[in-house]
């Protein structure tokens, strides 16, 4: 029996505020299936789900948006027998088009509408695409996003000969590094924080020379130094991570694995959570205020 593939796909909840501060919501008409959908498309190959988001959503609207908190899944089969994976994040809109549909969707898109979400969930054809703006319209407002990663790989500490805060990152991490900066880039960070070790700043450079940001180096996102207590240290790294996010301000900051889990433990209050974070990882964290509303592994 020949396996079938699943095709993957991610779009937007795309969302502006109107003059007089209604929230209203993007959707397009595609003439080949006479349709109003969210706007998404496929994955390309090796394409991480959210940059896929993002790219779709400037191709088929021609609005660039920020990501904000991920949006529920949805699963069907296409016409054609394939099961299709379709991941939304929800996206706040900085540069929305005026214009006619971009060239690059006009074989797919020929009509971009920005409607209230009532209005909306009227006109969307499919009861799926329904279920994705509801989960959208039961969320809280969203202030700000920041992001939190861990250093990428850099070897072992047990074979580097120099003290453990001057080990850089090994091949593979500067792999990550970049591929980390493409994906990061895309909440437009106003700020770019690391953790004092040479593999934390490291981890960041590459982002930060896209965004034109220096790296801003916070050892309270180091991990506990010995004879450090463990739970002082999470505490001051969630309380600097709300202090950014209080103040509005999207930030994109490098941590140490001891510190990353407690620290989102904290934020969250979900002592229970599973917040383990592989090297070169992260998450997309969402906040109303001061209050953490979302955290989405990256």
């Amino acid at each position: 029996m020949v396996a079938v593939t699943e095709v993957r796909a991610a779009g937007g909840v795309v969302w502006r505020a109107d003059d007089t501060g209604t929230i209203e919501v993007c959707l397009v008409h595609r003439p080949r299936h006479d349709d109003w959908s969210l706007p998404k498309g496929k994955l390309e190959p090796a394409e991480h789900p959210l940059a896929a988001a993002v790219r779709e959503v400037a191709e088929e609207t021609g609005v660039r948006a920020v990501p904000q908190v991920r949006l529920p899944s949805i699963r069907y089969t296409m016409p054609d027998g394939h099961p299709k994976l379709v991941d939304y994040w929800s996206m706040r809109a900085v540069r929305a088009s005026s214009g006619p549909v971009p060239d690059e969707a006009a074989d797919e898109v020929d009509e971009v509408c920005w409607l209230p979400l009532r209005q909306a969930q009227r006109q969307l054809t499919y009861r799926h695409d329904v279920g994705v703006l509801r989960g959208f319209a039961a969320l809280p407002p969203v202030s700000v996003t920041l992001t939190l990663v861990r250093h990428g790989h850099a070897g072992s500490r047990d074979t580097w000969p120099g003290p453990d805060s001057a080990r850089p990152l090994d091949t593979a991490g500067l792999r990550q590094a970049q591929a980390l900066a493409a994906l990061l880039a895309l909440t437009g960070p106003d700020r770019v924080l690391s953790a004092s070790p040479r593999r934390c700043v490291q981890t960041m450079a590459p982002l930060a020379q896209a965004v034109d940001l220096s790296v801003e180096v916070n050892s309270v996102f180091d991990e506990p130094a010995p004879g450090q207590d463990p739970d002082e240290k999470a505490l001051a790294a969630a309380g600097r991570l709300t202090e950014l996010a209080a103040a509005g301000t999207s930030a994109a900051v490098c941590s140490q694995g001891k510190v990353i889990a407690p620290a989102l433990m904290l934020l969250s209050r979900r002592a229970s959570a599973d917040y383990l974070t592989a090297k070169g990882g992260g998450w997309l964290l969402s906040f109303a205020g001061d209050r953490l509303v979302g955290a989405d592994q990256l």
